[in-house]
């Protein structure tokens, strides 16, 4: 099983991102999904989480900003950001709650795309 992110790059601040995560492999079921950033120096955060049922939960700094939505037919994931700010500079990585064809639940994590907000 594999999560693969893309969607970083360079966004001038006030611009928005869209980023997308997708699953694949031996995949029976995906449980939660979510979105976690590391920037650099500091420890990886969670930024956005959804369930199966679409069910949402925003951590403060994001809310109003953000938006994570999941599309459970393509085993995908996705974070919208608006109004960027140079302090969401960072390594966005994806992350699920995977049950494998062989009824294994694991937790997996995509390698991260790096999201640079400067003008």
């Amino acid at each position: 099983v594999q999560l693969q992110a893309f969607g970083g790059g360079l966004v001038q601040p006030g611009g928005s991102l869209r980023l997308s995560c997708a699953a694949s492999g031996s995949i029976r079921s995906i449980g939660d999904m979510g979105w976690y950033r590391q920037a650099p120096g500091k420890q990886r955060e969670l930024v956005a989480s959804i369930t199966p049922s679409g069910a949402t939960n925003y951590e403060d700094y994001v809310k109003g900003r953000g938006t994570i939505s999941r599309d459970n037919a393509k085993n995908a994931v996705y974070l919208q950001m608006n109004n960027l700010k140079p302090e969401d500079t960072a390594v966005y990585f994806c992350n699920a709650d995977i049950k494998t064809v062989f009824n294994y639940a694991i937790n997996y994590w995509g390698k991260g795309t790096l999201v640079t907000v400067s003008s």
